[in-house]
């Protein structure tokens, strides 16, 4: 099916333009963020806002920081880590699809990774890594 971007570049625009202050996060929450329409294989956000959960893996300033995207499809395999935020929630995060996103596409948080749980998931993506 094809892809419509066109409800997506507004969007993308309205976030980018806003005045409001990007939301304080912090390391192993986990957030509704506008990801968008994005290309190929690329995990897309949802809905009219283009939303998508994201783990933030690594922050780097109150601007910037890496996310995982998060699927509510259950795997665990190589490129898969299953995680539990919340009150009894779980999903996947998708290891291979890391990347860098400006804070102010984060829309609101929803919950937590735990520190140990955290870890195993770090442990994992650098299993990645050749």
């Amino acid at each position: 099916m094809p892809k419509d971007y066109s409800k997506w570049h507004l969007l993308k625009q309205k976030v980018n333009n806003s005045f409001e202050k990007r939301p304080f996060f912090h390391e192993r929450e986990i957030w509704y963020c506008h990801l968008g329409e994005n290309v190929g294989f690329e995990q897309d956000g949802k809905g009219e806002s283009f939303l998508r959960p994201i783990a933030i893996l690594r922050k780097f300033n109150n601007e910037i920081f890496w996310a995982i995207p998060l699927t509510s499809a259950l795997k665990d395999s190589k490129y898969y880590y299953v995680i539990s935020f919340g009150a009894g929630n779980k999903s996947s995060a998708i290891l291979s699809q890391i990347r860098l996103v400006d804070a102010k596409r984060l829309s609101h948080k929803i919950g937590f990774v735990t520190k140990d749980e955290f870890a195993l998931l770090i442990k994992k993506l650098k299993g990645l890594i050749p």
